[in-house]
C-alpha cells in the first residue's frame, strides 16, 4: 500500500483526526519539526497549476484532507481518505499543547483576529501559552520582520492564517529561518471562526460535507476560488475511468 493516497497528483496522509493528532505529538516529543498542509479540492487544482505549490506538498509532512470534496475523490478513486479539518485539528491539538506548554505564536487573518483567537483557546485550555500574535502580511517584504518576531517569541507551533496557498507558500520558504518551531499549520479561516468573525457551519452540514455551500452563502466572493470544483470533479471522473 503506497504511503500516501493520490488525489489528482496531491499525495494525502492516511490518517483521520485522531492518527492526524497523534502522529503530530508523537513527532513533537520526539523532537522532530512537522509542517502540515490541510488540502481541499481548491488547494489541489492549484498544485496541479502551480509546481511550487506542487513541491510545498510533496515535501510537506503531514497532509491531510481538509475538505469533503478530496475524501469524496478519494472514494471514488477506491482509497477513501477520511476528513481531518483544520479547525478540528486545531481544537484537538490544543489541549495537548497546553498540557506539554508549548508555546504558540499566531500569525495572519486581519488586525486584532489573531489576539482574539489566541484568546478564545486559551479560555478553553487552561495553561495555554501564548507566545505571539501578528497579523502582518504573506508579502515576502514583510518576512523579514515576522519571522523576528517569532524568533523572539520563544514560539515552538505556529498557525499561519494566511489562506491557501499564501499561508503554505510563507511556512515553507521561512520555516528554515526559525529553528525552535517545531510544528507549523496552515490554518485558513480558523482565527476568525475562533474570533467569532465568521460564523461556523451547522453540525448537520458538517457531517454531510456541504460545509463548503455554507460558506459560500456567507462569503459569496469564495465562488472566484470554488469555480475550480466541477472541473476537479470531472478529473477524478476521468482518473477513475481511464487511470492516471
Amino acid at each position: 500500500m503506497a504511503a500516501r493516497v493520490d488525489v489528482l497528483g496531491v499525495g494525502f496522509d492516511r490518517v483521520d483526526l485522531t492518527g492526524a493528532t497523534e502522529r503530530i505529538l508523537r513527532r513533537l516529543d520526539a523532537g522532530e519539526r512537522t509542517f502540515v498542509v490541510t488540502a481541499n479540492p481548491e488547494f489541489v487544482m492549484l498544485a496541479r497549476a502551480d509546481p511550487d505549490v506542487g513541491r510545498i506538498a510533496r515535501e510537506a509532512d503531514l497532509v491531510v484532507a481538509d475538505g469533503a470534496g478530496v475524501v469524496a475523490a478519494s472514494r471514488m478513486l477506491r482509497d477513501p481518505l477520511a476528513r481531518v479539518p483544520g479547525r478540528l485539528l486545531v481544537d484537538a491539538l490544543v489541549p495537548q499543547l497546553a498540557s506539554r506548554h508549548s508555546p504558540i505564536f499566531f500569525l495572519g487573518a486581519g488586525p486584532g483576529v489573531a489576539e482574539q483567537a489566541a484568546a478564545a483557546l486559551r479560555r478553553r485550555a487552561h495553561g495555554l501559552v501564548i507566545a505571539g500574535c501578528r497579523s502582518g502580511s504573506p508579502n515576502t517584504r514583510d518576512d523579514a520582520e515576522a519571522v523576528a518576531n517569532i524568533r523572539q517569541s520563544g514560539a515552538e507551533v505556529l498557525l499561519v492564517a494566511y489562506g491557501m496557498p499564501s499561508q503554505e507558500r510563507w511556512i515553507a520558504r521561512n520555516l528554515v529561518a526559525l529553528p525552535a518551531v517545531r510544528l507549523a499549520i496552515g490554518v485558513g479561516g480558523v482565527f476568525d471562526q475562533l474570533a467569532g468573525r465568521q460564523r461556523i457551519a451547522p453540525r448537520l452540514l458538517h457531517a454531510s460535507g456541504l460545509e463548503w455551500l455554507w460558506r459560500l452563502a456567507n462569503e459569496p466572493q469564495r465562488w472566484r476560488r470554488q469555480r475550480v470544483l466541477p472541473l476537479f470533479a470531472l478529473l477524478v471522473l476521468r482518473h477513475r475511468i481511464f487511470g492516471r
